[in-house]
């Protein structure tokens, strides 16, 4: 096996699959590529998946996989332990339950922010400004909520999972844009700093 991935730490989807690699214990042969270079633009990327994003995982047989939850997905079933999916059917659906919060509720909008409203992408035009900063108060708001559902320890269950990766990565997305975690939410700031105490975070 083969990863595509990104060469900038602040790229969340490259670095969701980064640090789920480093809780299972996995090496395996890596390209990184510069997306403020458009490296993964090229005509070479470009033909393993059309849409010239990262990551891809390309497997022994050539075939490509796509989408860091599908890759960590198809992963963790090759190598189950730690079981970062849930060890019950209540764990799963919470997992993914949580998973589909942070990105639907608050990766959406920062996603907007990022589009729309920031420097880096300007280049890039077709920007729209007010839509982008009216997407800034959704994405604090978000961030209020998941401090309010919050308990003390991980996100979805008792161990660390791949929903917790997905919100640490989805938040210091934010604070590269300009939207850290506000300063009264208390349990969120927290949960981060034992998140980004972690040795496959701080590596």
């Amino acid at each position: 096996m083969k990863l595509y991935t990104s060469a900038e730490t602040a790229a969340p989807n490259p670095r969701r699959v980064g640090i789920f690699l480093k809780e299972k214990g996995l090496t395996f042969p890596t390209e990184t590529m510069s997306l403020f270079k458009g490296e993964h633009r090229t005509a070479e990327h470009k033909a393993r998946y059309s849409r010239g994003q990262v990551p891809v995982l390309e497997l022994d047989d050539g075939s490509i996989l796509t989408e860091s939850i599908a890759i960590c997905r198809y992963l963790d079933a090759l190598h189950p332990e730690p079981p970062l999916f849930g060890r019950t059917p209540l764990e799963t659906a919470r997992i993914d339950m949580w998973t589909r919060r942070v990105e639907l509720i608050l990766m959406s909008p920062l996603a907007q922010v990022w589009v729309n409203d920031h420097p880096l992408t300007a280049p890039l035009g077709h920007q729209y400004k007010d839509f982008g900063a009216a997407n800034r108060p959704r994405a604090e708001a978000a961030m209020r909520w998941i401090d309010s559902e919050m308990g003390n320890g991980w996100l979805a269950t008792d161990d660390f999972t791949v929903a917790d990766i997905v919100l640490l990565t989805t938040l210091d997305f934010g604070a590269f844009i300009g939207l850290p975690i506000p300063d009264d939410c208390a349990k969120l700031s927290a949960w981060s700093a034992k998140a980004h105490a972690r040795a496959s975070v701080t590596d």
